[in-house]
């Protein structure tokens, strides 16, 4: 037992005791069929490069299509590498659990106990924020701290100490708030437990026994193989290579910097869907801990910018019309990757892709693929509703704050509007942001004219109530609460 999770009667961790079963199904994929789909979806939605790969029936079979780089022509191979944004934090949190499983740390100590120096200013608040909500994003710890602390191997020390007293989203404990920040955090006690670097402790402890060979996590590192270039354009068209191939600093590793194969990265999950068993029969984590992080911390009031219905220990859960599954979606300068497992069908898909309409291909390929693999049938699309749901604008018009952005919600004559601005350390990030919201229910709506500043889609604004009874607000996962009235002359 690790942490109140019981195996089942025959010792085997799965949600249905089913795994041989599953794995005998003998499913066979059309090999050249899932090519076809790949590159005609590309083509479709102007996404210059993708690289896909399948796990089921105990097998990863491969594909990739177009382009690494507009500008050189560089083909797409399977053993093609891409940045894979917050899929990292999968990673990470995987390799704090075999820490927790190891005994060096525990899920609900503080984090001032490994940390002493960690600091948000409120001592009692520091102390609430522990290991579990820090992998939960439950911690309260906000998401978008922009810090370049050098390429030292002090990087995530120095990060910590310059994010003392950053602001809270929302206190410890009372909501999810998604949170690039604590996945920071939870790297720099990696690296206190373990003695080693971030980087240098995921290889040892798991990229090395997962026989990983094409996942690293430093851009020198990343030349020794074919590298996709992320590209950005306008929506429906041909996007051009991005300006840099990676604005990120080294710090953003443990939230953000993991870069590999489509094939590694469902490796990854097969471990996670195997119980914790490497493919060469190496245990890399126990399989009470793997169950652990498949357990539901959290619901999520934004149900659609990552698709999630609850947050677990590290993985987005999803319940897609009762078939449980989880997974993660990252995104860096131009370069998306998606990453979704159906435990109960065995089946894991993840696809790298390198710019243009990347979540239409996904939203496409992985609705016909997880249906007739794992009969998953997954929602539709986020949009308004076609018929509008009636309003009650007078408790949700408002500024709503959190570190680095102030949203202004407005009402006129029936039709909802926020200002989103970037303010204090990201004020140069974007000018400020325009977006009239389209009822979907009385608390989630669609929002326009956001753009490329989250996606092309509708971005998702929802409405919800913190338990101490404060109105907050969803934009891109995160939470906002309400700081005061509608602002005169609004």
């Amino acid at each position: 037992m690790l942490n109140g999770v019981e195996l089942d009667e025959h010792g085997d961790w799965s949600t249905d005791g089913a795994w041989e079963t599953r794995n005998s199904a003998g499913r066979k994929l059309d090999l050249a069929r899932w090519q076809a789909r790949l590159d005609q979806l590309c083509t479709e939605h102007h996404v210059p490069g993708a690289s896909m790969a399948v796990f089921v029936d105990g097998t990863v079979h491969e594909w990739a299509s177009g382009v690494l780089h507009r500008g050189t022509g560089v083909e797409a191979t399977t053993d093609s590498v891409f940045q894979m944004g917050s899929i990292a934090k999968i990673y990470t949190a995987t390799l704090v659990m075999q820490l927790v499983e190891s005994g060096q740390l525990e899920l609900d100590a503080p984090v001032t106990d490994v940390l002493p120096e960690f600091s948000i200013g409120d001592p009692e608040a520091t102390r609430m924020i522990t290991i579990r909500r820090l992998l939960s994003h439950t911690s309260g710890l906000t998401c978008d701290f922009n810090h370049d602390s050098g390429r030292g191997d002090d990087c995530l020390a120095k990060y910590v100490e310059a994010a003392k007293n950053v602001a809270l989203d929302c206190p410890p404990g009372s909501a999810i708030s998604y949170s690039s920040v604590g996945y920071n955090v939870l790297g720099r006690i990696v690296e206190v437990v373990t003695g080693k670097t971030w980087d240098e402790a995921l290889k040892d402890l798991l990229l090395t026994p997962l026989g990983l060979t094409h996942t690293m996590t430093l851009p020198e590192e990343a030349l020794r193989f074919r590298a996709a270039m992320g590209h950005l354009g306008e929506p429906g068209q041909d996007p051009a290579p991005a300006p840099q191939w990676d604005m990120m600093p080294r710090s953003a590793g443990p939230y953000g910097r993991v870069i590999a194969t489509a094939g590694d990265l469902a490796r990854l999950a097969r471990m996670h869907l195997a119980g914790g068993v490497a493919e060469d029969g190496t245990r890399v984590l126990s399989e009470e801990a793997v169950a652990l992080m498949q357990r539901r911390v959290v619901d999520c009031p934004d149900k659609w910018t990552v698709s999630s219905d609850g947050w677990g220990l590290g993985w987005t859960l999803y319940d897609w019309n009762g078939v449980e599954g989880y997974g993660h979606d990252g995104a860096s300068i131009g370069q998306y990757g998606y990453l979704r497992v159906v435990p109960s069908a065995g089946v894991a898909v993840a696809l790298l892709t390198n710019g243009g309409g990347a979540r239409e291909v996904y939203a496409a390929l992985y609705r016909e693929l997880l249906a007739d693999l794992a009969g998953v049938a997954m929602p539709e699309p986020f949009a308004p509703s076609v018929t509008p749901p009636v309003v009650d604008w007078a408790p949700l018009v408002g500024t709503y704050r959190r570190e680095g952005v102030v949203i202004t919600v407005t009402e006129k004559g029936g039709a909802g509007h926020a200002l989103y601005e970037f303010v204090d350390g990201m004020k140069d990030l974007s000018k400020p942001l325009q977006i009239d919201l389209l009822p979907v229910t009385g608390t989630a709506f669609a929002g326009t004219g956001v753009g490329s500043a989250f996606s092309t889609d509708y971005t998702p604004v929802v409405f919800s109530v913190l338990p101490d009874g404060t109105r907050c607000v969803y934009i891109g996962m995160r939470c906002a609460p309400k700081a005061g009235p509608e602002p005169a002359g609004h």
